[in-house]
């Protein structure tokens, strides 16, 4: 049998690992990327520090008030199919108190936007637009609703692909259409690496300025492709847009300086309000009608001041 070697002797003979061999170190992660050590520990990169990644976490709180309409609701399920980026909420009473009430809704679902719909006397619907806490927000009366289940049309896109947003040149005239301009391009625009949002765009959201309205269109860009799936050269030049859905027009009554209210920064002068209309019509019918009763007492005036002659043969067949 083999002597037994002493421990001494053994360790001694145990190879040890080089440095070359070990893996090397991995840099440790900063907020403004990749640490590196020979550059010192208080040393990063300059172009990272210089141009810092922007990253747009947009999210939209979409929420309505109690007794809204069947068709106005749908009209907002609509819109959150369109938009991925965005949460619904239960419904929100419409009291005097419900800025509060949405701002605090708002903090609590980690949001920086807000469509709140008010349905009022269940015939008129507002939106409100806000950028929660701090502000600005608008107020619009909304008309001309017309549903995807209503209109149902051909148009068909992936649902949460991301839509390029088109704008009319009126949106540059005055200060206030830009204001509005910038809250629809930041709230209808959808980020770039939402978790549920598809990386490409295959509809369009057409946002026009016709009569001091506002008039969203929604198109799927359509292309015709050959038998190799694939896009023919200049292909391009001949996609042709269907509409999708829904419709409506916008409306704004009155911008505010705060969310859901605050000083006001712009009021429209053409507004009348949906009550105002409906007691105009209510005076026409009521003049129809007065007429009618003019021209009852006109004519039994006219029979009392011209009264018939009495008829000789009147009393002949009565025996």
């Amino acid at each position: 049998m083999g002597k037994k070697r002493k421990h001494s002797e053994s360790s001694e003979l145990v190879a040890q690992p080089k440095k070359e061999d070990a893996a090397p170190e991995r840099p440790a992660r900063t907020l403004l990327g990749w640490k590196d050590k020979s550059l010192g520990t208080d040393e990063v990169d300059d172009s990272n520090v210089g141009s810092p990644i922007f990253r747009n976490k947009e999210k939209v709180l979409v929420t309505c008030s109690r007794r809204i309409s069947y068709r106005y609701r749908h009209l907002m399920l609509n819109l959150v199919s369109l938009l991925p980026h965005c949460k619904k909420d239960n419904k929100v009473e419409s009291k005097e108190t419900k800025g509060a009430t949405l701002n605090e809704l708002v903090e609590l679902k980690s949001c920086s936007s807000c469509l709140f719909f008010e349905c009022r006397k269940q015939k008129d619907l507002y939106l409100w637009m806000a950028k929660c806490p701090n502000g600005p927000s608008v107020k619009f009366l909304v008309s001309a609703v017309h549903t995807m289940e209503e209109l149902k049309l051909t148009g068909n896109h992936l649902k949460g692909s991301r839509p390029l947003l088109t704008f009319s040149a009126n949106f540059e005239k005055d200060a206030h259409w830009k204001l509005l301009k910038e809250m629809l391009l930041q709230i209808f625009e959808i980020p770039k690496d939402h978790r549920k949002a598809k990386p490409f765009h295959d509809h369009v959201f057409v946002f026009s300025i016709a009569d001091d309205h506002i008039w969203f269109r929604n198109y799927q860009i359509s292309t015709h492709h050959n038998e190799s799936d694939k896009l023919p050269r200049g292909g391009l030049d001949k996609m042709t847009l269907i509409e999708v859905g829904p419709r409506f027009c916008l409306n704004p009554i009155k911008i505010f300086g705060g969310s859901f209210g605050g000083p006001t920064l712009y009021e429209n002068p053409f507004y009348v309000s949906p009550n105002q209309v409906r007691a105009l019509e209510k005076k026409k019918k009521a003049g129809k009608f007065a007429k009618k009763v003019k021209a009852k007492t006109r004519r039994k005036m006219h029979e009392m001041s011209n009264p018939l002659e009495p008829d000789e043969f009147a009393d002949m067949w009565k025996d």
